[in-house]
């Protein structure tokens, strides 16, 4: 483990900025971002940059959840049954990350991110809101105010057994990697249950520091979690996430989808990299 210094504080402050911005963006939470700086910039062992980065994780569902709170985006009711699913995948994932080498889960690391942004560009124009406020959402849909409409939109949830699915290998990945899990729940309920983008993160920002827990108390057991540097990426993550949902309340669907993948791609390319 390294030492640790204000320097070293610092820079991870600044990290966690960072990924808190580009995470309350996307609704995927900043560990997507982190992992990799922490464990390529930084050389810190990926399972100390997962479990800093579980902390962060749980920093940003609470400030998301916490500013979109009132605004009909999360879909609490939705949410809390997948959160069953994803807190089941997230304890089995703790547990295993402990069994697998480095280079076997940056690679891991790697094909993921490279799939969820396939998915992401393949739905660059489609767009999953019923325009009529009166159409019936079924049981698990919704509705929210939508600025690009200008007005409020009504969804349905399709495919539940994919959304639980889904949402089960999530939760895994999430303590298996150090991310929110959000990676892969927001690209699975927009692209196959008819969930809208907006609505997916929201709901997902709000389930994610759940999610998180889970893992990030059997990373804590095990003794791989640096408190001060966890500190300074928290504190880091909080300012990154008011900035990242100013900015996201303005942005169309189509451009984060778009910066999403771009991302993604890089950080799957990067991970293979250091894996080899």
């Amino acid at each position: 483990m390294p030492a640790v210094t204000p320097a070293l504080a610092l820079i991870i402050f600044t990290a966690g900025a960072v990924a808190g911005s580009l995470g309350a963006l996307l609704g995927i939470g900043g560990g997507v971002f982190l992992v990799p700086f922490l464990n390529l910039a930084l050389n810190l062992p990926i399972k100390a940059a997962a479990a800093i980065s579980l902390t962060t994780v749980i920093a940003t569902s609470s400030a998301v959840s916490a500013r979109r709170a009132g605004k009909q985006l999360i879909n609490l009711r939705f949410g809390m049954l997948l959160e069953v699913a994803t807190v089941g995948g997230s304890l089995l994932g703790g547990v295993t990350a402990q069994l697998l080498a480095q280079t076997t889960l940056q690679r891991l690391f790697g094909v993921v991110a490279a799939v969820v942004a396939v998915m992401m560009l393949g739905r660059l124009q489609r767009r999953n809101v019923i325009l009529d406020p009166r159409a019936d959402p079924g049981v698990l849909g919704g509705r929210f105010h939508e600025d690009e409409s200008g007005g409020m939109v009504t969804y349905r949830v399709k495919r539940l057994p994919v959304a639980l699915a889904a949402s089960f290998v999530a939760g895994n990945l999430s303590s298996l990697l150090g991310i929110g899990g959000g990676v892969i729940k927001v690209p699975a309920l927009n692209a196959w249950c008819g969930v809208p983008l907006r609505a997916a993160a929201a709901t997902s920002a709000f389930m994610i520091g759940v999610t998180a827990a889970g893992g990030a108390v059997i990373y804590y057991g095990h003794g791989l979690l640096i408190p001060p540097l966890a500190a300074a990426a928290v504190l880091g993550v909080q300012l990154g996430s008011w900035a990242g949902l100013h900015v996201g309340a303005r942005a169309q669907a189509m451009w984060l989808k778009l910066m999403m993948a771009v991302v993604l791609f890089v950080v799957s390319v990067l991970m293979f990299a250091r894996s080899l």
